[in-house]
């Protein structure tokens, strides 16, 4: 259509859409960076794991011709609706461990709760002044600027920690101990003490399991560590040291029963 002078374009295609309704005309607006099925196939490849991150997509893009950013890549991730999150972090099994937990299972899948609620669960964990060893979070919107509850301060050698060993029965929580900083000698010192706790309550040394390496999760009591965890992060002011730390882990464990742990 020749130009008019003085006459706008929305004039021009307000008569054009009149007279001339089923006219073809160009596609308005950017051209897609990338095709239809090269983000299907980008899709497939990381749903399946062939393509683990965005570095991996970018180089694959690059490598195959697509002139693309990698700040650009990631916007293309994201309208595909893949987002990134923080990895879950699992015990790394062999087969010989992974063997162990499936004989392990299949020797007690037949047991009753009666067989269970007679079992004693025991373990150790780390317990930070300063918090946990995972990752943090903190909520913000995209203009605001920093702040300082948007950090997580730490402690050159982290504040400190304590190794607290304890044990769950059917009827709630049974004793808990601080391991005195570090030695393995304070570690079996400890075990010795669990076993004569089993003793004193009537446990025999033929009732205790073959438990299998690397096999947290089969073991209810981490359940237990969590919620203690959450309770010590709840307080409003960091403990002071290692000696009122204990003392809150002491309180917060004499809280446990059958119904809130």
């Amino acid at each position: 259509m020749e130009r008019i002078p003085n006459l706008k374009n929305f004039t021009l295609s307000r008569y054009a859409n009149k007279f001339s309704p089923g006219r073809v005309t160009a596609n308005p607006g950017r051209k897609a960076v990338l095709s239809v099925s090269t983000k299907s196939y980008i899709r497939k490849q990381i749903v399946n794991g062939t393509l683990k991150t965005a570095k991996a997509v970018h180089k694959y893009l690059v490598c195959t011709g697509h002139a693309i950013s990698y700040s650009g890549t990631i916007k293309v991730m994201k309208s595909m609706n893949f987002h990134a999150k923080i990895k879950v972090k699992k015990p790394l099994l062999t087969k010989a461990q992974k063997a162990r937990r499936l004989a392990w299972a299949e020797e007690h899948k037949n047991w009753t709760s009666d067989d269970w609620r007679r079992m004693v669960f025991s373990d150790e964990t780390k317990v930070n002044v300063y918090g946990s060893d995972g990752c943090k979070y903190y909520w913000s919107r995209p203009d605001d600027k920093l702040q300082p509850h948007y950090l997580d301060l730490t402690v050159k050698g982290g504040g400190g920690s304590i190794m607290v060993r304890g044990c769950i029965t059917y009827d709630g929580p049974g004793y808990t101990c601080w391991i005195s900083e570090g030695t393995m000698k304070a570690s079996d010192y400890v075990g010795i003490l669990a076993r004569q706790w089993f003793k004193d309550n009537n446990f025999k040394c033929d009732h205790t399991f073959n438990w299998p390496s690397q096999s947290p999760d089969l073991n209810p009591i981490e359940y237990i560590w969590h919620h203690l965890k959450l309770k010590l992060s709840a307080y409003d002011t960091r403990a002071k040291g290692v000696h009122e730390l204990w003392n809150r882990v002491e309180k917060e464990w004499s809280t446990f029963t059958t119904e809130n742990s």
